[in-house]
């Protein structure tokens, strides 16, 4: 049996969805967190031993006639897929908005059930809906839930499997107007007839409620930014100099730096395992993973922390407050949230961009997007700050609000490069704030825990096993004793020249980077490689064997560079995807590797003239660079302003 879950962006469905399933898909206050079809099995808690149960959550929508792409998604599983059932999940804190699409979805020919959700906000607010009512006027079978608490969910499951097994069609609502021109001016005008005889509100709108006084403070219009950034500030502070910094130091020095690799060479050797092939397993594997691995206690603190903002509706407010900043960049609130959810990982918020109806706007915001530092990109933070700058709890914080810096200067260079203009307007239903769910940010914490030990065992192990061999063999496949000889030089010293205006000397500099787009975490898996075999120094310990490469400046201007060039690979198909032709995704890589890389040349350059009083390494062709840089940008801009000026006259 397939049973498909529809609904309004922000009725509770996939939270409903996680709980039938087990599933740990991410939820969130606002419409786009569900850009794509998902599948599960029922729990074996709610299904029936005889009988398969798949269930599909559809991306939110108003409508059956679509206006997003996500929309398009579900009208067409509906219209094609021919599921069994459909359970109409119905936000109980805004019936009326919901029931336009209920009965849109009752004129389909498809068995419908209803989970009026959110119960536990109607009861805390007061207010009294007539079930019976409501079931009898729409002729469908309603049930009471709550899917945070899972209240309901027994019953709605055998209600909905039953009526699957019936395959009753309920008699569709006929209303007047109907078939007329202003055929949705009737529905609503029908859909609010039936909420004025079955909802009675306890709560005066009128009146000012504590979420309006928390707004006022939260979500000004100038106090709101700089209490964002403070929020934000708490939150990465905690995770990488607070409990996740503790415990991450302990994974990095004690487990991954003494008990794990002492434990494998005494059982290698106890095995009788050859040195090199002892090396390659220590050295590494365990070496280049474990520096990956020793900071997962930092990022599940991260996000833990982001989850219980997201969940107690702080951050639907960042994402209205963004809007009027956005707008004069050519974008809108729409783009802040494929940021906020790229925070965790670039390739769903990548994906999140398909909610933006304005083709520019969406081009824009998938460009933009991968500039916010990643989960992926917090071991490469941790790492460097920790190295260079121990006693500074600013170096986290601060990658955050040079992205947000870097999204509107290349917002505004965008829009005048490619002349763009937005015609987006943002929309968007404010929640309540409620208690955050310390079991659902527990379980998004497990699942991004899991999702970065996948890739660590995975991809990182791979990428680390190459590095090693790659580090300790010449092209005549014969171990080198010096690795200035190896593969991995000559393949580093290719890409090297290129890094010269950025004040980084050494092929190791280079090999890191180009593993880096692989994955991110591989920067740090990287030098954990290469550093275990040329220095005894820990990595992660101040004044290590990092220094040798750098200083201070340059390693914040390495960690600038690998943070705002081109994200993984993985990331770049989803730009792909999402851009929808290859011409403006390398348009897209190519400003991407443009900003990270002159932002890093500037951090070097500059910096070095302020700290040092001298000019780093490469500063003449830095010089030259900027210089045509800056020429490029003028005369492409006055080009391109010139010619929509001649559009436009013709128009």
């Amino acid at each position: 049996m397939k049973i498909a879950l529809a609904g309004n962006p922000n009725c509770g469905k996939t939270t409903l969805y996680n709980a039938i399933t087990g599933k740990t898909e991410s939820v969130g206050n606002w419409s786009g967190v569900t850009v794509a079809k998902k599948e599960a099995q029922l729990k074996k808690k709610y299904s029936p031993k005889e009988l398969d149960v798949k269930i599909v959550d559809l991306p939110g929508t108003y409508s059956i006639s679509p206006f997003t792409s996500e929309e398009a998604i579900t009208r067409d599983f509906i219209l094609d897929e021919n599921p069994d059932v459909i359970i109409n999940i119905v936000d109980g804190a805004n019936i009326s908005r919901s029931l336009f699409f209920t009965t849109q979805l009752l004129e389909l020919g498809v068995p419908v059930i209803i989970a009026l959700n959110k119960m536990d906000i109607i009861s805390k607010r007061g207010d009294i809906v007539n079930i019976d009512f409501l079931s009898k006027e729409l002729n469908c079978k309603i049930i009471a839930t709550s899917a945070t608490s899972e209240d309901g969910l027994i019953n709605l499951i055998n209600e909905t499997i039953q009526l699957g097994k019936e395959k009753k069609i309920q008699i569709e609502p006929n209303f007047p107007g109907k078939n007329s021109k202003d055929s949705d001016t009737a529905r609503q005008k029908y859909v609010d007839t039936i909420i004025e005889k079955c909802q009675v509100k306890k709560r005066d709108a009128t009146k000012i409620n504590l979420s309006d006084k928390i707004d006022r403070i939260v979500a000004h219009k100038w106090l709101g930014l700089p209490i964002f950034f403070l929020v934000m500030w708490a939150v990465f502070s905690f995770s990488i100099e607070g409990l996740g910094g503790y415990v991450s130091e302990y994974f990095n020095e004690t487990l991954f730096g003494e008990i794990v690799p002492n434990a494998a060479n005494a059982f290698l050797e106890g095995l009788g395992v050859s040195s090199l092939l002892q090396a390659l397993i220590v050295d590494g594997a365990i070496a280049g993973v474990g520096a990956v691995i020793g900071f997962l206690p930092l990022v599940m603190v991260l996000f833990f922390c982001l989850a219980l903002l997201e969940d107690c509706g702080y951050m639907a407010r960042v994402a209205v407050l963004m809007d009027r900043f956005f707008k004069k960049i050519g974008l809108s609130g729409k783009s802040i949230i494929p940021m906020i959810v790229g925070s965790g990982c670039a390739i769903p918020g990548v994906m999140a961009t398909r909610t933006i109806e304005d083709i520019n706007e969406k081009r824009m915001t998938t460009i933009l997007t991968p500039f916010v530092p990643c989960g992926a990109k917090l071991p490469i933070i941790a790492l460097f700050a920790a190295v260079f700058f121990p006693d500074n709890i600013w170096v986290g914080p601060s990658m955050y609000l040079i992205a947000i810096t870097m999204i509107v200067i290349g917002g505004l260079l965008l829009k005048r490069i490619f002349v763009w203009e937005s015609s987006s307007q943002f929309i968007m239903e404010i929640p309540e704030y409620k208690l955050p769910s310390l079991k659902y940010a527990f379980l998004q914490m497990l699942d991004k825990a899991k999702g970065f030990i996948y890739k660590a065992t995975t991809i990182i192990l791979v990428c680390n096993t190459f590095v090693w061999f790659a580090q300790a063999y010449s092209w005549g496949l014969k171990p080198v004793e010096d690795q200035s000889l190896s593969i991995l030089a000559s393949l580093g010293s290719l890409i090297a020249p290129i890094l010269i205006p950025l004040g980084f000397i050494g092929w190791q500099l280079a090999a890191a980077a180009i593993t880096g787009f692989i994955a991110k975490e591989n920067v740090v898996a990287t030098m954990a490689v290469l550093l275990a075999v040329a220095s005894e120094d820990a990595l992660h310990l101040p004044g290590g064997a990092l220094t040798e490469l750098f200083t201070p400046v340059t390693a914040f201007a390495y960690l600038v560079f690998n943070l705002f060039t081109p994200p993984c690979f993985a990331a770049i198909g989803a730009m792909n995807s999402e851009l929808g032709s290859k011409k403006w995704l390398f348009k897209a890589l190519a400003f991407q590797f443009s900003v990270g890389y002159i932002l890093a040349m500037l951090v070097t350059q500059v910096g070095s003239l302020i700290v040092y009083g001298q000019p780093a390494v490469g500063f003449v062709p830095a010089i030259i660079i900027t210089i045509v840089t800056v020429l490029y940008l003028v005369i492409t801009i006055n080009k391109r302003g010139s010619t929509s000026g001649k559009l436009g006259v013709e128009v």
